[in-house]
């Protein structure tokens, strides 16, 4: 399968074909934004589609949140449904293009977003944007589906090979607190940024 480019991605914002959107945070993220202590660290959600988690976190007093995606559809959408959300932090930009350096990279259905042959220059790329100790944290579904997609799925020794050369693996493990439709289906994890 071809890269889905930024027009693909607004028509299937604009026909609602987003079968993994939950409509809200997700109980594992939202969990863990919870027990940080720190505000004011810069936070990145790439990919962010319709943002819960940036309008949670943004709500929840982080001021240095960003959202990026490849959809001007998807950012559009996301404007009229939080319009307090800074206009400066809605960054319309391919992400392997984009630059910039961050304490917290939140992972949410973007990388099994993506064809599965980019999954490695996703991992490099995350190593690029986060700062020395910075931390990739989020959510990968635990199987493959019996569909083409995007969504893609995998398991944890593929997602273990894909992310060891460029992040420590902290935490992968099968989410406990999990919405009911995806219970033992999806890791948690938090890595951290390898140092050089």
């Amino acid at each position: 399968m071809n890269e889905l480019t930024n027009y693909d991605w607004d028509q299937m914002y604009k026909k609602g074909k987003v079968g993994w959107d939950i409509g809200y945070v997700s109980t594992p993220l939202k969990e863990y934004f919870d027990q940080l202590v720190n505000k004011s660290i810069m936070i990145l959600i790439p990919g962010a589609g319709n943002a819960y988690e940036a309008e949670y976190l943004y709500k929840n007093g982080f001021p240095n949140v960003f959202i990026l995606d490849y959809s001007s559809e998807s950012i559009n959408s996301f404007k009229k449904r939080y319009p307090e959300f800074p206009s400066t932090h809605l960054i319309l930009e391919d992400f392997f293009e984009y630059q910039g350096q961050y304490d917290l990279i939140v992972e949410q259905t973007f990388f099994s977003s993506i064809i599965p042959g980019q999954r490695n220059a996703y991992a490099d790329k995350i190593y690029e944007l986060l700062k020395p100790n910075g931390k990739l944290v989020g959510l990968l579904f635990t199987h493959k589906f019996d569909f083409q997609g995007p969504p893609f799925g995998g398991n944890e020794n593929i997602y273990r090979e894909i992310f060891s050369p460029f992040l420590d693996i902290i935490t992968m493990e099968i989410a406990h607190n999990s919405i009911k439709p995806r219970k033992e289906r999806e890791l948690f994890f938090i890595m951290q940024k390898k140092s050089s």
